[in-house]
């Protein structure tokens, strides 16, 4: 790699080799549905002149025909391209396993699944575990070298219960970077029931009340909204358009660092440095270090998530927000855990001061527009408050509002803190990264439902 990096004459040219081991089991109804595994591994080179030039292959003996091609690209542009002005680092990293992949056989990921499934009823089942081991080598014509060793587990969940034609599902992703101690954290065998008796009781219940009502949400449906609504439209590739096509825009332009977008209880992180979180990594794919991102700091818009390249327009440096999910694909401006910060309040205090009122614990369905403004969220598992008390379920209850509508609803914010492994999709071709996203239960006075 160095040999070829040093032959590249451009302002700047960086090689990037991944390779990614990948199993997967997935059981539905109580049949092994699919076994796979997979090795897959190539390299990436970006060149930087008046424009950036980007190719890969995964044929060590084509990688100086990869760097050609790169660098005959990056002259096509007229209007020159800067990236941001960033230290050099060498360093290795990697992540512990307390119960390593390669450890746990084929057969020990089918049983669990399978022993998970027997104490369920539900009408519909699914169930699959993944695991993978990534090695990445990263290095510039800057000075910086790193090599990284990232093991993933993941574990998804669908069900659904049909009572008196009436169906409901759940589903839930879990997911660390770290080894199958991932059941140890979140023991399936006891939230999986609890998550199929809830199901029973919501799809009995009666249809939630419309008008206007205090609302407090869960952990969940905080960290959807912290995702969609905070992260996505605080992405700076986003903001310059240069993902209109591939993912959308923002509503948020560069002059809107410091004005007002909710209650002053309001932060919304974005951190890869959270331990063992699905996102998690020490450096990015351009060799800037990971650091906590503010993005909504006590109310206010307060900072973008960068990589070098819309850094350098906004003549910023970067903060380490650079990912690419495999190996031919570019590195994009990408979100890792984003949630919102625990606040003051005990659970408790949040319910107690509501007189009347909609507890929705959990979404079924989400969506919003492709600026990120507009939104909606039909809750899952939900509830009547009464006098500060979680009274009779009800079901589906919609909340449709403003981003800046939410964020300024936000009256408390409580201790308790939750995370939610995700797969984030943006960029063409499709890029899917690996993400958590969470917070703690949030109350929400006079807003309307449905």
């Amino acid at each position: 790699m160095k040999n070829v990096l040093d032959k590249i004459e451009a302002k700047f040219a960086e090689i990037r080799f991944m390779k990614i081991k990948s199993n997967e089991v997935v059981v539905k109804n109580g049949v092994v549905n699919g076994i796979t595994s997979s090795e897959e591994h190539g390299f990436a080179v970006r060149v930087v002149n008046e424009g950036i030039g980007f190719a890969a292959t995964n044929d060590v003996d084509k990688l100086k025909d990869a760097a050609r091609i790169a660098l005959k690209l990056s002259k096509v542009r007229k209007n020159s391209i800067s990236f941001s002005e960033e230290k050099s680092y060498e360093d290795f990293w990697s992540v512990e396993e307390k119960k390593k992949i390669e450890d746990i056989s084929l057969e020990e990921r089918t049983q669990l699944l399978l022993d998970i499934e027997k104490k369920l009823s539900a009408q519909m089942k699914m169930q699959s575990i993944r695991d993978k081991i990534i090695e990445k080598e990263y290095m510039n014509s800057e000075g910086t070298h790193i090599k990284a060793r990232i093991p993933r587990v993941e574990y998804f969940y669908m069900m659904g219960v049909m009572e008196n034609g009436s169906f409901e599902q759940g589903y839930r992703q879990y997911g660390i970077t770290g080894g199958y101690e991932v059941f140890d954290m979140w023991d399936m065998f006891e939230i999986l029931p609890q998550e199929e008796k809830n199901l029973r009781s919501v799809v009995k219940a009666k249809k939630s009340p419309e008008g206007i009502f205090d609302l407090i949400v869960g952990p969940e449906v905080a960290g959807i909204v912290a995702h969609e609504s905070c992260g996505h439209p605080s992405e700076a590739d986003r903001i310059l358009g240069r993902e209109a096509a591939q993912a959308g825009e923002s509503f948020i332009t560069p002059e809107k660092i410091g004005e007002k977008i909710g209650s002053p209880v309001v932060n919304v992180v974005d951190d890869p440095t959270v331990p063992n979180s699905f996102g998690y990594y020490k450096y990015d794919e351009e060799g800037v270090p990971a650091r906590r991102r503010y993005l909504y700091k006590e109310g206010k818009i307060n900072e973008f998530l960068q990589n070098r390249e819309s850094a350098g327009k906004m003549k910023l440096r970067s903060n380490g927000a650079a990912r690419s999910s495999w190996w031919n694909r570019e590195p994009i401006v990408r979100m890792s855990t984003t949630f919102f910060e625990p606040g003051d309040y005990t659970e408790e205090e949040l319910f107690e001061d509501v007189k009347n009122g909609i507890y929705m614990k959990s979404f079924t369905e989400w969506n919003i527009d492709d600026i990120r403004y507009n939104q909606k969220y039909v809750g899952r598992e939900a509830y009547l408050i009464k006098n500060g008390e979680i009274a009779e379920p009800v079901r589906r209850p919609v909340l449709e509002i403003t981003t800046p509508g939410f964020y300024s609803s936000v009256d408390a914010v409580a201790k308790d803190l939750e995370f939610f492994a995700g797969t984030c999709g943006k960029g063409d071709p499709m890029q899917g990264v690996d993400v958590w996203m969470g917070g703690p239960h949030l109350r929400l006075r006079n807003v309307k439902l449905r």
